[in-house]
């Protein structure tokens, strides 16, 4: 059962027996209406009854001031006749009018009416006359004639005043009864609701308690996985060969693995709670200087994040490590960072192992050179001792001088060698401004010697001096590397062109490894370009591995590798495309460098 249905059957058993009140209540309300109906109706018997009396009584004082004036012909006795008489009439038609459209009572009223006139008209006004005249009214037949009358008068106001008093003995009746029968109703009413309203909260209980044992089964089982998926995570982070650190989102510590205790010094005891920049003190190698945390930067950045190159790990003990790690944040269902887990490891022998490899790409590219500058310093030194043989045996002045200034040609030669090789080694602290054609053109007259030996036809295409700001003893490395490789992959008899090609800023980017067409900084894109077989589509994935070499025992496979380190590390990129086919075989490298670009101190 989902939310909704659960809330549907909450709605069903509140509303049922809201619908059993209001259907409870209309039929009260209906009982009572009727039960009110009757009462207003013997109200009305009652009030009947009461005007009847009244009739009564004015028609009793007519007759009693009538029989005080006949007996002593005092006008003063006559009184209580004149005031009833004036109301009798209108009493009368009063309870005419209290009797509706009631046949039976009409009738009577009618005969009441007629017999009181008749009384009225035909003894009480004669009488009056008669003792007014001085007459006698003690005839013994007049009288009983007047009793007649008023005896018929009196038997039509008793029937009228009975037959009020039987209906509303009646209607009495009827109110008990239907009191009885509301009574009766709600009691019914009230027991069928009640049966009905608990057969239906038993229903939906019942449904509600099956969806709760369901559910709770469902949990049951969750919980059961959720234990045992937190136990492979648990067993996977105790297992996991780097160090894992989790915290909250104010970078406070809730876990860490084996392998972070280890590397930190710290025990999970010690450093639950604590502040992480605490436990994971980093600082720069170079400049001493505390790094931001990764739980910093990520709240920041809102992304995963990457230490920079060169952060050392300040354990608890004081010993340094070199590190390589990145950060994470945690997120809730809604996308809101609740907390950040960092992932770190020990790479201090893989950076001795990387420097050593470096070193060694360095020597061996500075023994390459060496041959080819000892074949370049040979041959200008040859010539100039050629020109003091013949300056000594016989030249003439104008010879000698002739042969003077070929000889400050190849000592200058030399002298421009040798300035070029001091430059491929003079490592600087700092970039400087370097102007690649310049680098360029001593590079390729360094190996000129080598490009004869290989019968490699060079050309170029440098139209303007081009400067970036780099390290030029690690640009001479890559590009002499990339050069050679040139050189050889199109030897014998094969065609190498290098050239540059400005970019501006805001340019799309063309070339490079990671050429995805986004906007990029100003810089220079250097090609170097080869005619020879072209490398096959199987080797390229492996060429900027260490290691790697086509060259057999002639290569150490790390010219590429740390070629594209130390490009990485100018913020630059590097790419080679190359073709097998048969009529546009060739191999083509690309290296992009920005003009001032931002310095990356760990290189690869």
């Amino acid at each position: 059962m989902n939310l909704r249905q659960f809330n549907s059957v909450l709605r069903q058993v509140f509303l049922l027996p809201v619908v059993a009140l209001l259907v409870v209540a209309g039929a009260l309300y209906l009982q009572i209406q009727n039960a009110n109906a009757t009462v207003n109706l013997i109200q009305d018997g009652d009030a009947r009854i009461s005007q009847a009396m009244l009739v009564s009584k004015l028609i009793v004082d007519e007759e009693s001031g009538l029989r005080g004036y006949e007996t002593t012909g005092d006008a003063r006795f006559l009184q209580p006749f004149t005031e009833a008489e004036s109301h009798v009439q209108n009493e009368i038609q009063n309870l005419d009018a209290m009797a509706g459209g009631e046949a039976d009572l009409k009738h009577d009223l009618t005969d009441l009416h007629v017999s009181h006139q008749t009384w009225h008209d035909g003894f009480a006004l004669p009488i009056i006359a008669q003792v007014r005249g001085g007459g006698k009214t003690e005839d013994v037949d007049l009288n009983l004639h007047g009793k007649v009358l008023m005896d018929a008068v009196r038997r039509d106001l008793n029937d009228i005043i009975h037959k009020a008093e039987d209906t509303r003995t009646r209607r009495i009746a009827q109110w008990h009864q239907q009191v009885h029968t509301m009574l009766l109703v709600l009691l019914f009413l009230a027991l069928g609701m009640g049966i009905l309203i608990g057969l239906f909260t038993r229903n939906r209980l019942h449904t509600v308690s099956v969806a709760y044992r369901t559910s709770l089964e469902i949990l049951g089982h969750r919980a059961e996985e959720l234990f045992q998926s937190e136990q492979r995570l648990r067993t996977t982070l105790e297992s996991i060969g780097d160090g894992v650190i989790t915290c909250d989102f104010a970078g406070r510590i809730q876990m860490m693995n084996p392998v972070a205790r280890e590397l930190t010094g710290w025990s999970q005891s010690e450093a639950d709670g604590q502040p992480l920049e605490k436990v994971f003190h980093i600082v720069n190698e170079t400049s001493r200087k505390t790094l931001e945390t990764p739980v910093a930067k990520v709240k920041r950045l809102d992304r995963i994040v990457g230490m920079a190159n060169h952060t050392v790990l300040v354990r608890k003990d004081g010993t340094e490590l070199n590190i390589a790690d990145s950060g994470a944040p945690i997120r809730d269902k809604n996308g809101e960072i609740v907390g950040i887990v960092l992932v770190f490891r020990d790479i201090t022998m893989e950076r001795k192992t990387q420097d050593a490899l470096i070193a060694n790409e360095k020597l061996a590219v500075a023994g390459r050179l060496a041959a080819t500058i000892a074949h370049e310093i040979h041959n200008p030194l040859d010539s100039v001792s050629n020109l003091i043989y013949l300056m000594r045996n016989g030249a003439t002045p104008e010879e000698s001088r002739q042969f003077m200034d070929m000889a400050e040609q190849e000592l200058a030669r030399v002298t421009q060698i040798s300035r070029a090789m001091l430059g491929l080694y003079r490592e600087s602290k700092a970039p400087v401004v370097v102007d690649l054609k310049e680098m360029l053109q001593e590079i390729l007259l360094l190996m000129e010697r080598r490009f004869i030996e290989l019968n490699v036809t060079v050309s170029t295409d440098m139209p303007q001096p081009v400067s970036v700001a780099a390290f030029p003893a690690e640009l001479r490395q890559v590009f002499t590397n990339l050069i050679t490789n040139a050189a050889e992959a199109a030897s014998p008899g094969g065609q190498v062109k290098v050239s540059i090609k400005p970019q501006g800023a805001g340019a799309p980017q063309t070339t490079g490894a990671e050429a995805t067409g986004q906007k990029m900084q100003a810089g220079a894109t250097v090609t170097i370009a080869d005619n020879g077989s072209g490398i096959t589509a199987e080797v390229r994935p492996h060429l900027f591995q260490p290691f790697f070499t086509t060259k057999g025992e002639r290569g150490t496979g790390l010219g590429l590798w740390v070629s594209r380190g130390i490009i990485n590390k100018h913020g630059g990129t590097i790419s080679l495309k190359s073709d097998t086919s048969q009529g546009t075989h060739g191999t083509v490298v690309s290296v992009f460098l920005a003009t001032n670009p931002t310095i990356n101190a760990g290189g690869d």
